[in-house]
């Protein structure tokens, strides 16, 4: 965990990348070059370093109380009760998934982040969680009758055609008529609020926050440096996610296989709005 987000590495092996939620089996997507004297050179994966340890130190309020709200709004769009089969992509520590237990549904969390799989597994016992690729979610056809991805699970990749595959994925695992609830950041309100920097401290770290758009506004770049007593100990990160609009998403569900259903701009089940922070989409499995 220490290194920094896209720094070159030179060697002749490199290990699995994935994104949150999402694990590369034999390593058979990392974006590399191959130099003439046959060494080749990758950008390590934001999403590798950054969803440790360190994430959970620096986002403490991202409370149960919220999930609450996050799932009692999948409940009341979804009307599914007691023994719903729900897979929830990009699970992270299990906030949701302990909810999901809760209130009686059969919850199974994916992950690429080992840190947030062991923090999940100590919350949330009774949740199956695997640590996996949400480009190949590890199991059958049909098997669950809900998939949410919360939180902006989603958009990590620098291929918009992996973001499509993720989510042909999902329809390949709901059974007909399964939902899938789609919780992402509203882009037109990113772009008109940016704030370029904030500082703050969390878990006693000073935390500076940079943000800017990158490739022609197409990408929201937040680069993340903690700044404990010890210099030496300073930590830089970064997160990189695509700035889907509503119209680009619901036409992406459609080619996956799946009809766009009722928008939200938060839990509370607001109408969603260009002014709303968040574009919550219920979608169905056609079929």
């Amino acid at each position: 965990m220490g290194a920094v987000p896209f720094v070159i590495h030179a060697a002749a092996r490199f290990c699995a990348a994935g994104a949150h939620g999402a694990a590369v089996p034999g390593g058979n997507h990392p974006q590399r070059r191959t130099l003439p004297q046959g060494i080749e050179v990758k950008r390590t994966p934001w999403f590798r370093h950054w969803f440790g340890r360190e994430y959970l130190a620096l986002y403490p309020h991202r409370d149960r109380a919220e999930a609450r709200r996050a799932v009692a709004l999948l409940r009341e769009t979804t009307g599914m009760g007691p023994g719903t089969r729900v897979l929830d992509l990009g699970c992270g520590a299990g906030r949701h998934l302990e909810e999901m237990e809760r209130i009686g549904y059969r919850a199974t969390g994916l992950d690429l982040s080992r840190p947030l799989i062991e923090a999940a597994r100590s919350s949330v016992p009774a949740a199956r969680l695997v640590l996996g690729d949400m480009r190949r979610p590890p199991f059958r056809t049909g098997s669950f009758d809900v998939v949410t991805s919360y939180f902006t699970s989603f958009g990590y990749f620098d291929d918009e055609e992996e973001d499509l595959g993720v989510l042909r994925e999902v329809r390949r695992v709901l059974r007909a008529g399964g939902r899938f609830l789609l919780d992402f950041l509203n882009a037109d309100h990113v772009v008109a609020n940016l704030k370029t920097e904030d500082r703050r401290t969390a878990s006693g770290i000073d935390v500076v926050q940079e943000r800017r758009l990158v490739d022609g506004g197409r990408i929201v770049e937040k680069r993340i440096t903690l700044m404990p007593a010890e210099p030496s100990a300073r930590r830089e990160f970064v997160e990189r996610v695509r700035l889907y609009r509503p119209r680009q998403l619901t036409a992406m569900l459609q080619s996956a296989g799946m009809i766009p259903g009722p928008s939200f701009g938060g839990y509370d089940k607001t109408p969603f709005s260009p002014a709303a922070t968040r574009y919550i989409l219920v979608a169905r499995a056609a079929g």
